[in-house]
């Protein structure tokens, strides 16, 4: 489903996706309608853009899902602002995206969120993870559950955005490993997929890598 204010681009977004083979189940111009229309038919990724008038792409994220927890939103903006990501994250976006991507960017950016990666614009992912970085420590910090070095190493590289192959080429171990260490991490940590997996690498501030 695809969520713009911007006809001509919102068309076109939807036009290149079903050329690329994806079902295209409806679209939207604005926040509201964009949750009635989620509401009935119920999209495995909804594309969201974030200026949408007085209800915005953020509340309808929050919205979307909310109620529909089989359904992830990636956000598809103009803007790469600090604020405007972390809002979208803190809403529940499994993503964010700038309009600026390519065609195969954005093709491999839709295929990813319905596979339950967390993606993000080069860049974007550090500026949200560091702003949770400067957040005050919460003061049950030391109740959270403890992670070993691996699987403190897999989440940081979830965090980012990999897929679990491309960890294990980064980690030189197998992708079977790397499969097990995401299981061992979302049962500790009490989570059921990866992108609440990186929405906790997020909060925790744990994409900084280990000091030398």
């Amino acid at each position: 489903m695809v969520v713009d204010d911007h006809p001509l681009w919102r068309d076109g977004v939807a036009r290149d996706l079903a050329e690329r083979g994806f079902e295209v189940v409806a679209t939207a111009a604005d926040a509201g309608s964009a949750v009635r229309i989620a509401r009935a038919v119920r999209p495995d990724v909804v594309l969201m853009d974030l200026n949408l008038g007085e209800l915005s792409g953020v509340d309808a994220t929050a919205m979307i899902t909310g109620e529909l927890p089989g359904t992830r939103v990636l956000v598809l903006s103009a803007s790469g602002e600090h604020d405007d990501v972390l809002q979208a994250v803190k809403a529940g976006a499994s993503g964010y995206l700038v309009k600026s991507a390519s065609a195969e960017e954005l093709v491999d950016a839709v295929n990813r969120t319905a596979a339950g990666d967390a993606v993000f614009t080069a860049g974007l992912a550090g500026l949200v993870l560091g702003e949770y970085r400067r957040m005050a420590a919460s003061p049950d910090e030391q109740d959270e559950p403890q992670l070993t070095d691996r699987e403190t190493e897999v989440l940081r590289l979830v965090a980012k955005g990999l897929t679990a192959r491309q960890i294990a080429t980064r980690l030189v171990i197998s992708h079977r490993t790397v499969e097990n260490h995401v299981q061992s991490t979302l049962r500790k940590l009490q989570l059921h997929n990866r992108v609440e997996l990186a929405r906790y690498a997020i909060e925790h501030g744990l994409d900084a890598e280990p000091e030398a």
